[in-house]
């Protein structure tokens, strides 16, 4: 059963890690290439564009782990105080399906959503005596308009783990809680979210590590001329050199410094949740 995942991360993640080497070589059209060292980095270091799109990345992801992380959080505890089976299924059911939808669709919705002209956000803005924003142009509401998708697409998902982490709790504690005369906000402060600090010290350290990522599907179905300058991200930023200019060794650099980014941060991270829980990654 773990062979399908297996292949895939071996092909996918494993056997590129050879090509890495690409990052100090000149590459030429006829093999082999040629060795430069660090000059392909002292060109991406040197270049504002790469300041640009790193600076983006870094407001993006912190915006998504201050405003994205805790949902998941807060919607499984939610969801575990409902108690009618029926009404818990269906809004499982409703919060789940947008997971499963494109980033190509999603980003169509929103952009009807946001239309100036027509789009229902808008007319209720109108509605109510305000102007018409053209969100998706605009370079000081389109960040924002990341993380309320990311939030809409994953929240409900990435419950999932917290759900099963609730779940696994020793039923006993909530009943010895129940018999000091806890109520259902004490019994959720001391029995449900230590018992799951486990799990989210663990999704923590993982998100940590795609830092530097910020989704390059999300961000290259919402991008267009107007705000480009203000999402253009690190994987827009290696697409572009990669697969547009042809610049391989240049795309390869900025892969390469994302990944050693990635894995300091998952390693620190790991590190300061070991003092602060006791818990971590290993």
């Amino acid at each position: 059963m773990m062979a399908p995942g297996l292949l895939f991360f071996f092909i996918w993640h494993y056997v590129p890690i050879w090509e890495a080497k690409m990052a100090f070589e000149q590459v030429r059209i006829i093999p082999p290439n040629i060795w430069v060292g660090l000059k392909n980095f002292q060109q991406l270091f040197s270049s504002p564009i790469f300041y640009q799109v790193l600076a983006n990345t870094l407001i993006i992801s912190g915006m998504k782990i201050l405003f994205v992380f805790p949902v998941p959080i807060i919607v499984a505890l939610l969801l575990n105080e409902i108690r009618s089976g029926k009404l818990r299924g269906f809004v499982q059911s409703a919060i789940y399906l947008p997971h499963f939808l494109s980033w190509v669709v999603i980003a169509g919705v929103f952009i009807a959503l946001l239309s100036p002209t027509d789009g229902a956000v808008n007319q209720i803005q109108n509605a109510f005596g305000f102007p018409s924003v053209n969100y998706m142009t605009n370079t000081g509401t389109i960040r924002w308009v990341l993380v309320i998708s990311e939030i809409w697409r994953s929240a409900g998902w990435d419950s999932l783990l917290y759900l099963a982490a609730i779940f696994a709790i020793d039923p006993q504690l909530y009943e010895a809680a129940e018999m000091d005369g806890a109520n259902r906000w004490q019994k959720i402060w001391h029995v449900t979210i230590p018992g799951i600090v486990p799990t989210i010290a663990t999704l923590f350290i993982l998100n940590m590590g795609m830092f530097l990522s910020a989704d390059l599907n999300q961000v290259i179905n919402m991008q267009n001329d107007v705000n480009a300058s203000t999402i253009d991200i690190l994987d827009t930023y290696v697409y572009r050199l990669g697969l547009s200019t042809g610049e391989y060794a240049l795309a390869t650099a900025a892969g390469l410094f994302k990944a050693v980014i990635g894995m300091i941060l998952v390693v620190s991270s790991h590190l300061v949740s070991k003092r602060l829980t006791g818990k971590g990654l290993w």
